[in-house]
């Protein structure tokens, strides 16, 4: 193996890739090679030569996988990490990393997930709609327009992002239930107000649910149809973390049928969605296109976190936030 680290900055197509290429450029003049790409299949000499990939939602598969040699680390750019194929990085022994303890996204997306919940609960987008069109809403609208005070917040993850949105909550006077494979630590459940219940429970008794789980084989349309009929007819869904957590077509089926109230949708599966997606014509819905992670002040958190992980591994440190 060569002195000098060969280093492949995926950017394409999240804007946080190329901020954290240039910062790694720039960071290793003298210790790494670093070639910033638009997509894997761009410079294939460079990705045979390479020995970490950083990516910001650039896909990295088996096969990108198989034809880098010397490739020691993949680290994303990003809190997620399903567009790495972990199992063929887990055969390789290669470690996978993304930014979760950096909370680098947590408070936008924080901000980003009540911005959906009071557009519903106001009713924003068909009062903004109505007023346009000349039409003075406020009998009609009056009728549906909802508080956040005194309502429950279903919280699917109670990770670093998941926290965030919790103190935000308690803001508004909301309880807070949340799910997830183990109980966070009590001082954390006792400073948040927030209890542990199992899905079904959560589902059955929240007014509000926002996901914040990572996408993996497991959680692959963790809401289904048969999960959202669970669901409060008054209840409102929020996803602002990956698409495919929700069956897209059960949701839209639950909007145009009534089972739910709304929902607020940040991410799509795939993205960016096709005109066949039926929730553009979905009735009460809101959607932004997967900007929930993305400022200009986020975009500068992200590429730092990832950078300092490069940068600690290919300084013989260990890194973090392995996830595979």
């Amino acid at each position: 193996m060569t002195d000098v680290k060969k280093v492949l900055a995926v950017v394409s197509p999240h804007v946080g890739g190329r901020a954290a290429g240039s910062a790694l450029a720039t960071a290793f003049p003298g210790e790494a090679e670093v070639t910033v790409v638009e997509r894997t299949d761009e410079d294939p000499a460079a990705l045979r030569a390479a020995h970490v990939i950083v990516t910001g939602l650039g896909p990295v598969t088996a096969q990108h996988i198989a034809v880098a040699p010397e490739l020691e680390l993949i680290q994303c750019a990003s809190h997620g990490f399903d567009y790495v194929d972990l199992d063929a990085a887990r055969a390789r022994n290669v470690p996978v990393c993304n930014i979760g303890s950096s909370g680098a996204e947590k408070q936008n997306v924080a901000e980003q997930t009540f911005a959906l919940m009071l557009a519903l609960a106001k009713q924003l987008v068909p009062a903004h709609t109505a007023l346009v069109d000349a039409d003075w809403a406020l009998p009609r609208l009056q009728r549906s327009i909802t508080e956040l005070s005194g309502k429950t917040l279903g919280i699917v993850g109670l990770g670093h992002i998941g926290e965030e949105v919790a103190r935000r909550a308690l803001a508004f006077d909301m309880s807070i239930l949340y799910a997830g494979p183990e109980p966070v630590a009590a001082e954390t459940e006792a400073r948040l107000g927030a209890r542990h219940v199992e899905l079904d429970e959560l589902l059955r008794t929240s007014d509000y649910v926002t996901l914040h789980a990572p996408l993996t084989e497991a959680t692959r349309h963790l809401l289904d149809a048969d999960r959202l009929a669970m669901m409060k007819p008054t209840a409102f869904v929020i996803n602002t973390a990956r698409g495919a957590l929700i069956d897209q077509d059960a949701l839209a089926d639950a909007l145009e049928n009534g089972v739910l109230a709304g929902a607020g949708i940040d991410v799509f599966d795939p993205e960016p969605p096709t005109a066949a997606l039926r929730l553009l014509k979905a009735p009460n819905v809101v959607l932004s296109p997967h900007v929930a992670g993305v400022t200009r002040e986020t975009l500068v958190r992200i590429a730092v976190a990832a950078v300092q992980n490069a940068a600690d591994f290919l300084a013989g440190r260990a890194p973090r936030d392995i996830v595979s």
